[in-house]
Protein backbone atom coordinates (compact mmCIF):
# COMPACT_ATOMS: atom_id res chain seq x y z
CA UNK A 1 0.00 0.00 0.00
CA UNK A 2 1.54 3.47 -0.67
CA UNK A 3 1.17 5.83 1.94
CA UNK A 4 0.67 9.35 1.09
CA UNK A 5 2.21 12.02 3.00
CA UNK A 6 1.40 15.59 3.83
CA UNK A 7 4.96 17.22 4.79
CA UNK A 8 4.53 20.76 7.16
CA UNK A 9 7.61 22.81 7.56
CA UNK A 10 8.38 26.62 7.17
CA UNK A 11 12.18 26.62 6.18
CA UNK A 12 12.33 25.30 2.58
CA UNK A 13 15.27 23.96 2.54
CA UNK A 14 14.31 21.42 5.66
CA UNK A 15 10.92 21.16 3.88
CA UNK A 16 12.75 20.09 0.88
CA UNK A 17 14.84 17.78 2.19
CA UNK A 18 12.26 16.18 4.65
CA UNK A 19 10.28 15.85 0.89
CA UNK A 20 13.09 14.01 -1.11
CA UNK A 21 13.84 11.55 1.74
CA UNK A 22 10.46 10.62 2.30
CA UNK A 23 9.82 10.09 -1.73
CA UNK A 24 12.75 8.25 -1.99
CA UNK A 25 11.28 5.17 0.01
CA UNK A 26 9.03 2.64 -2.19
CA UNK A 27 5.70 2.93 -0.54
CA UNK A 28 6.01 6.51 0.79
CA UNK A 29 4.54 9.61 -0.77
CA UNK A 30 4.55 13.09 -0.68
CA UNK A 31 1.01 14.00 -2.19
CA UNK A 32 1.66 17.64 -0.32
CA UNK A 33 3.78 20.18 1.33
CA UNK A 34 3.02 23.25 3.15
CA UNK A 35 4.96 26.31 5.00
CA UNK A 36 2.72 27.30 6.98
CA UNK A 37 0.30 26.07 9.78
CA UNK A 38 -2.59 27.69 8.15
CA UNK A 39 -2.12 25.71 4.98
CA UNK A 40 -2.66 22.11 6.77
CA UNK A 41 -5.81 21.46 6.81
CA UNK A 42 -6.75 22.92 3.41
CA UNK A 43 -3.44 20.95 1.91
CA UNK A 44 -5.20 17.69 3.79
CA UNK A 45 -9.04 18.36 2.84
CA UNK A 46 -7.58 18.59 -0.66
CA UNK A 47 -5.30 15.54 -1.22
CA UNK A 48 -6.47 13.33 1.61
CA UNK A 49 -2.68 12.01 2.77
CA UNK A 50 -2.80 9.01 5.41
CA UNK A 51 -0.15 10.90 8.03
CA UNK A 52 1.51 14.31 7.97
CA UNK A 53 4.88 15.25 9.28
CA UNK A 54 3.74 18.47 11.00
CA UNK A 55 7.02 21.08 12.29
CA UNK A 56 6.07 21.60 15.98
CA UNK A 57 7.64 25.34 15.68
CA UNK A 58 5.72 26.36 12.57
CA UNK A 59 5.39 30.47 13.06
CA UNK A 60 1.68 31.31 12.81
CA UNK A 61 -0.11 28.06 13.69
CA UNK A 62 2.20 25.94 15.66
CA UNK A 63 2.22 21.81 14.96
CA UNK A 64 -0.01 21.00 17.91
CA UNK A 65 -2.36 23.03 17.27
CA UNK A 66 -2.44 22.07 13.90
CA UNK A 67 -2.95 18.71 15.50
CA UNK A 68 -5.73 18.80 16.78
CA UNK A 69 -7.20 20.78 13.86
CA UNK A 70 -6.47 17.57 11.47
CA UNK A 71 -7.71 15.54 14.33
CA UNK A 72 -11.25 17.75 14.23
CA UNK A 73 -11.47 18.23 10.24
CA UNK A 74 -9.40 15.08 8.79
CA UNK A 75 -9.19 12.57 11.00
CA UNK A 76 -8.31 9.34 8.76
CA UNK A 77 -4.83 11.70 8.61
CA UNK A 78 -2.70 10.41 11.67
CA UNK A 79 0.17 13.25 12.98
CA UNK A 80 3.77 12.86 13.34
CA UNK A 81 5.80 16.05 15.32
CA UNK A 82 8.90 17.07 14.58
CA UNK A 83 10.86 19.36 17.29
CA UNK A 84 13.98 21.04 17.19
CA UNK A 85 14.87 21.01 20.51
CA UNK A 86 12.51 17.97 21.84
CA UNK A 87 11.56 17.83 25.85
CA UNK A 88 9.11 15.52 27.38
CA UNK A 89 6.82 18.45 28.29
CA UNK A 90 6.43 18.23 24.25
CA UNK A 91 5.58 15.07 24.02
CA UNK A 92 3.12 14.59 26.41
CA UNK A 93 1.09 18.30 24.79
CA UNK A 94 1.75 16.16 21.74
CA UNK A 95 0.20 12.86 22.49
CA UNK A 96 -2.38 15.73 24.62
CA UNK A 97 -3.25 17.28 20.93
CA UNK A 98 -3.74 13.41 19.92
CA UNK A 99 -0.61 13.16 17.34
CA UNK A 100 0.60 9.73 16.83
CA UNK A 101 4.32 10.35 16.46
CA UNK A 102 7.16 12.49 18.12
CA UNK A 103 10.89 12.87 16.67
CA UNK A 104 13.48 15.53 16.72
CA UNK A 105 14.14 16.97 13.68
CA UNK A 106 17.51 15.47 13.40
CA UNK A 107 16.38 11.90 13.28
CA UNK A 108 17.49 9.59 10.64
CA UNK A 109 15.19 9.08 7.16
CA UNK A 110 15.18 5.37 7.69
CA UNK A 111 13.92 6.47 11.36
CA UNK A 112 10.93 8.56 10.16
CA UNK A 113 9.76 6.52 7.48
CA UNK A 114 9.46 3.81 9.67
CA UNK A 115 7.65 6.11 11.91
CA UNK A 116 5.09 7.39 9.45
CA UNK A 117 4.45 3.26 9.11
CA UNK A 118 3.69 3.11 12.65
CA UNK A 119 1.05 6.05 12.51
CA UNK A 120 -0.55 5.00 9.58
CA UNK A 121 -1.30 1.61 10.93
CA UNK A 122 -2.90 3.56 14.35
CA UNK A 123 1.05 2.71 16.70
CA UNK A 124 2.41 5.34 18.06
CA UNK A 125 5.69 6.53 17.53
CA UNK A 126 8.51 8.23 19.57
CA UNK A 127 11.82 8.19 21.43
CA UNK A 128 12.31 5.46 23.17
CA UNK A 129 14.11 7.59 26.15
CA UNK A 130 11.82 10.26 25.13
CA UNK A 131 8.85 8.21 25.82
CA UNK A 132 9.84 7.35 29.55
CA UNK A 133 11.19 10.65 30.24
CA UNK A 134 7.77 11.68 28.88
CA UNK A 135 5.79 9.20 31.46
CA UNK A 136 7.97 10.58 34.33
CA UNK A 137 7.57 14.15 33.85
CA UNK A 138 5.74 16.22 35.71
CA UNK A 139 2.07 17.48 34.35
CA UNK A 140 1.96 21.10 33.43
CA UNK A 141 0.62 22.93 36.15
CA UNK A 142 -0.42 25.72 34.85
CA UNK A 143 -4.03 26.42 33.12
CA UNK A 144 -4.57 27.88 29.46
CA UNK A 145 -4.71 31.72 30.60
CA UNK A 146 -1.61 31.25 32.76
CA UNK A 147 0.35 30.22 29.86
CA UNK A 148 -1.53 32.82 27.51
CA UNK A 149 0.20 35.24 30.02
CA UNK A 150 3.48 33.65 30.63
CA UNK A 151 3.94 33.56 26.23
CA UNK A 152 3.42 37.30 25.98
CA UNK A 153 5.39 37.97 29.68
CA UNK A 154 8.50 36.15 27.33
CA UNK A 155 8.42 38.65 25.14
CA UNK A 156 9.78 40.98 27.71
CA UNK A 157 6.44 42.87 27.65
CA UNK A 158 5.32 44.55 30.85
CA UNK A 159 1.96 43.63 32.96
CA UNK A 160 0.30 46.55 31.63
CA UNK A 161 1.17 45.70 28.00
CA UNK A 162 -0.10 41.91 28.49
CA UNK A 163 -2.98 43.23 30.00
CA UNK A 164 -3.37 44.98 27.05
CA UNK A 165 -2.90 42.26 24.79
CA UNK A 166 -4.76 39.47 26.44
CA UNK A 167 -7.62 42.27 27.22
CA UNK A 168 -7.14 41.33 31.04
CA UNK A 169 -6.57 44.21 33.77
CA UNK A 170 -3.27 44.96 34.91
CA UNK A 171 -4.24 43.29 38.61
CA UNK A 172 -5.39 40.16 36.74
CA UNK A 173 -2.50 39.87 34.82
CA UNK A 174 -0.31 40.54 38.72
CA UNK A 175 -2.54 37.63 40.24
CA UNK A 176 -1.96 35.30 37.31
CA UNK A 177 2.00 35.76 37.44
CA UNK A 178 2.08 35.21 41.08
CA UNK A 179 0.22 31.71 40.54
CA UNK A 180 2.74 31.33 37.40
CA UNK A 181 5.92 32.03 40.11
CA UNK A 182 4.48 29.76 42.85
CA UNK A 183 3.93 27.02 40.48
CA UNK A 184 7.00 26.99 38.80
CA UNK A 185 9.00 27.83 41.71
CA UNK A 186 10.80 30.66 39.72
CA UNK A 187 12.48 33.73 41.25
CA UNK A 188 10.73 36.33 39.19
CA UNK A 189 9.08 36.21 35.71
CA UNK A 190 12.43 35.27 33.34
CA UNK A 191 13.00 32.35 35.62
CA UNK A 192 9.56 31.33 35.21
CA UNK A 193 9.86 31.46 31.14
CA UNK A 194 13.11 29.48 31.75
CA UNK A 195 11.17 26.89 33.90
CA UNK A 196 8.24 26.36 31.93
CA UNK A 197 10.54 26.39 28.07
CA UNK A 198 12.56 23.99 29.36
CA UNK A 199 9.69 21.65 30.71
CA UNK A 200 7.80 21.84 27.48
CA UNK A 201 4.84 24.06 29.19
CA UNK A 202 4.85 26.95 26.97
Amino acid sequence: MLLRILVAEHLPLVRRGLVASLDAEADLEVVAEVGSGAGIVPAALEHDPHAAVVDLGLPDLDGLTAAALLREHAPGCRVLILSAQPNPGQVRRAFEAHALGFMSLDVAPEALAEGLRAISEGRRAVDSELAVAALESVANPLTPRERDVLRVAAGGARSTEIADELFLSVGTVRNHLSRIMCKTGARNRLDAVRIASDSGWL
